[in-house]
């Protein structure tokens, strides 16, 4: 069967993100190891989410500037997942691309966790400390909201990360006051740095936590698909502005693309070694140039 000119746009589109994807999982891996320290794990289950938002969701201003007006915003809460946030920003043209190079390094921009007063364009809020990302979400969208910006905020929580308590004190005062143009992710990978989420701290039935608290949930169940992420966003995106705040309920799996880093949570914050990075990358060869 021949296919529409409007599907064959949509399959070369989907081919050209997904060889970002794995782009964006070399620079994972060399900026992790090039200083021995970072994030790998959760960063490559969050490739394809971030890929597919900033790359296909999100409404974008060519120029970047902390204001944020009359365009969609992003809040990584997170923080400790930074290298594939800051793969995605310099991929989409944020800053240059040589500069993921400098990760972790003294007088380096980029961080650990993204930090403002590096003045990195893409970061708007400082997310070392984990739990917090989600109430400056909601300040922005209630922000927006009082100016008449029609525009969405997204943020990004870990699963083990809703442990915290500031989590379900945002989650209660954004349903009640009907933020409905906030679209909170939560990458429910069941890793945390200890250990599975279920033995260190049993979070139970996430999606009902919030669906009880009075938010609308959706669930992909493939979280490392692009398609489905890029299907489970666009359906978020169509239930704002209803009275509800939404949640995407993001199953990954933590060190996705690199088998030996998949099935576990011993990757939470560890670096490869020489020969583990190129096995690594072997699975993951070169589509958009490395920086």
């Amino acid at each position: 069967m021949k296919l529409t000119t409007n599907e064959q746009f949509k399959m070369a589109k989907l081919e050209e993100l997904q060889d970002l994807v794995v782009q964006t999982r070399r620079d994972i891996l060399r900026m992790v190891h090039n200083v021995n320290s970072g994030h790998p794990g959760g960063s490559l289950g969050c490739t394809e989410f971030l890929v597919a938002l900033y790359n296909e969701v999100m409404e974008l201003k060519d120029e970047f500037d902390m204001d944020g007006k009359d365009e969609d915003l992003f809040f990584l809460s997170n923080g400790h997942i930074s290298p594939v946030f800051y793969s995605v920003l310099a991929r989409k043209g944020y800053f240059p691309i040589e500069e993921l190079g400098t990760f972790r390094l003294i007088d380096s921009r980029l961080q650990g966790h993204p930090t403002t007063h590096e003045g990195l364009p893409g970061v708007r809020v400082a997310s070392g400390s984990l739990g917090q990302g989600m109430s400056v979400a909601i300040g922005a969208a209630q922000a927006k909201k009082l100016n008449g910006d029609k525009h969405l905020v997204f943020s990004l929580h870990g699963d083990g990360e809703l442990q915290e308590g500031q989590n379900w004190e945002a989650i209660m005062y954004a349903a009640g006051k009907k933020v409905d143009n906030l679209i909170s992710t939560v990458d429910r990978n069941g890793q945390q740095i200890d250990g599975p989420t279920k033995e260190v701290l049993p979070m139970g039935n996430l999606k009902a936590k919030f669906e009880a608290f009075g938010w609308d949930v959706v669930e992909v169940e493939q979280g490392n698909d692009l398609k489905s992420v890029i299907k489970g966003l666009q359906e978020a995106k169509s239930r704002t502005g209803k009275g509800k705040p939404v949640c995407i309920m993001l199953d990954t799996m933590m060190g996705n693309g690199v088998d030996f880093m998949m099935h576990t949570h011993a990757w939470h914050g560890k670096a490869p070694n020489d020969e583990q990075l190129e096995n690594a990358l072997s699975q993951n060869p070169v589509t958009l140039g490395d920086y």
